[in-house]
């Protein structure tokens, strides 16, 4: 069983919200249906990041314009996609990519891709989230480190991903002690690999780690060949009718 901590636990008897964050389909042109499906009113979404796979370029997408537009007349949060290359990214470059896809797109915050973890580098993603706030001090910051980081970097965003990866380690997976100090919206699972029978246990272990943010899908990696995140899971009804109801045990 994952581990537990009794925090965690108890967090699960007391109604936490849960909602789904996803982390970026295909070009709105090539996956029209699953960017209307994600505009339906009553969806239980957090947010959903516009990644624009070919990079922002030199002038709005108008597919990604209208796209993120009906997200946002739906009441749904937009975020930018932005690689910080586990802190390789230039921090000029980082700016000029915030700008477009605030001034382009009007993105209600980040999500912080391949964000570093050590200790180390935080102070300059500490920098990173400050610039950002400057240009934009509502934005929602998620940092997408993909598994526990040093607690500090609670301290400075909206979110962490503290897990991205395949359900064969999310179900024997456990949550770092220091999460227990937070409440579970400041955490994010993205789980792909999920076996349908499995869902219910899934949504389990994301209740008792303390995740009030998760997505999960039966898609996989096809050993590195496949993004996962690419289309929508086969249960997409399935899980939407399962958190938009706030399921757990």
């Amino acid at each position: 069983m994952p581990h537990l901590t009794s925090t965690a636990a108890g967090a699960t008897s007391t109604g936490v919200r849960t909602a789904l964050g996803i982390p970026g389909y295909p070009h709105p042109l090539v996956a029209p249906a699953q960017w209307a499906e994600l505009a339906r009113p009553g969806t239980p979404l957090d947010w959903v990041v516009l990644d624009i796979a070919a990079g922002l370029g030199t002038r709005p997408d108008p597919h990604c314009l209208e796209a993120a537009g009906r997200l946002r007349a739906a009441g749904v949060r937009v975020l930018g996609h932005l690689d910080l290359t586990y802190g390789a990214r230039a921090f000029g470059d980082l700016l000029c990519d915030a700008h477009r896809h605030l001034d382009w797109y009007g993105v209600d915050g980040f999500l912080l891709d391949r964000c570093p973890t050590e200790r180390t580098a935080l102070p300059e993603v500490r920098r990173a989230i400050t610039a950002l706030r400057a240009i934009s001090d509502t934005a929602h910051i998620v940092l997408g480190h993909g598994r526990h980081p040093h607690p500090g970097y609670a301290e400075n965003a909206d979110q962490l991903v503290t897990f991205s990866g395949p359900w064969s380690d999310y179900r024997w997976s456990q949550a770092a002690e220091w999460t227990a100090d937070y409440s579970p919206d400041r955490f994010c699972h993205l789980v792909h690999g999920v076996p349908r029978g499995h869902l219910d246990e899934a949504l389990r272990i994301a209740r008792w780690q303390g995740a009030g943010t998760i997505y999960f899908t039966d898609r996989t990696d096809r050993d590195g060949r496949v993004d996962p995140w690419e289309t929508m899971p086969g249960y997409w009804d399935d899980i939407v009718s399962r958190v938009g109801t706030g399921v757990s045990e």
